[in-house]
């Protein structure tokens, strides 16, 4: 079995990467608020990412039982504690999400998730600590601080409103 090295990343969650034997340096990084990251770095530059798939805790499991070992799931989701309380978490506003030209304030974010906002990425714009009237826009990054399930209440709200 290949060394798995773990990097916690506060606030975030933690990195898990190996490299497999053929040279692959592959990585998972679990976010506080339970989604997973894929990442697939780069040969030429084992600190870049190359590809990053974007897992919810369903899409998780299915890969790890495609895999051959469903108890790595369990394994990550038990693993996946908040940094005392505190988890921090991106989540891009996909063109199909329902909070798409409503502002932060019609959607009751902070209300309905406990979750703050405390910047948006709009292409290479970053608006820090956006006010209530601030509009989502397809293909943002919200930048949310709370509970990991609070993070999971934004990201249910971003997927169907």
């Amino acid at each position: 079995m290949s060394e798995v090295r773990e990097t916690p990343l506060p606030g975030v969650g933690i990195r898990y990467d190996f490299v497999t034997r053929s040279g692959a340096r592959l990585g998972v990084l679990v976010h506080h608020g339970g989604r997973r990251s894929l990442l697939v770095y780069s040969v030429e530059d084992p600190d870049a990412c190359r590809v990053t798939v974007e897992l919810d805790g369903e899409d998780a499991l299915t890969l790890a039982e495609l895999l051959g070992a469903a108890h790595i799931g369990q394994a990550l989701a038990a693993m996946q504690q908040e940094v005392q309380g505190l988890a921090i978490d991106w989540l891009t506003v996909a063109p199909s999400s329902p909070a798409v030209g409503h502002s932060l304030a019609e959607l009751a974010v902070h209300t309905r998730t406990g979750v703050s906002v405390v910047a948006v990425l709009r292409g290479t714009e970053t608006i820090p600590a956006p006010g209530a009237e601030a509009r989502l826009q397809a293909g943002d990054t919200i930048v949310g601080v709370g509970t990991a399930e609070g993070m999971q209440r934004l990201y249910a709200l971003l997927e169907s409103g």
